[in-house]
């Protein structure tokens, strides 16, 4: 079994280094639009979310690409996206229950997590351990999924009060 992102937003102190480094080190500049992990604030709560893909085993993001690029790496279980194949549509962003997909606008293209090759830096620099890189036991899979459809649940609220 292939190691997972699993983020702790209980230890999350909303520093948002995760986002600072992936944006540096996938396109060179501190910028968190650039930036494959989202920390979402909820006020209401007094919460600090790391929204990050979760290299869904039936991804939504890869089944509506209509030009196939997005890609499983079978090395590290993520789901990549080919930059020469995206076209900029779009489509992946917007299947994503997890908010997951940023939109590049310079370049035309969608960018997600890709793991970093097998290590991500997110993790390495997270200061107050909230993301993790590991092999998930198999209760935790549920547990997931069951926490993940709460976050969409809950995103889609937040959405729906500010119409």
């Amino acid at each position: 079994m292939l190691k997972v992102l699993v983020a702790d937003y209980e230890k999350c102190t909303g520093c948002r280094m995760c986002e600072m480094v992936c944006s540096l080190s996938h396109f060179g500049e501190c910028n968190p639009v650039k930036s494959a992990v989202q920390v979402v604030k909820w006020e209401a709560d007094g919460l600090d979310v790391p929204m990050i893909c979760q290299q869904c085993e039936e991804a939504a993001c890869e089944a509506i690409c209509p030009v196939r690029a997005i890609h499983r790496n079978v090395a590290t279980g993520a789901l990549e996206i080919d930059a020469d194949r995206c076209i900029g549509c779009r489509m992946c962003m917007v299947a994503c229950p997890f908010g997951a997909v940023v939109y590049i606008a310079e370049l035309r293209q969608c960018f997600k997590c890709d793991l970093c090759g097998g290590d991500p830096l997110c993790v390495r620099y997270c200061e107050p351990g909230a993301l993790k890189f590991e092999i998930p036991p198999q209760t935790a899979l549920s547990r997931r999924r069951e926490v993940g459809m709460q976050i969409v649940d809950a995103r889609q609220r937040a959405l729906q009060s500010t119409r």
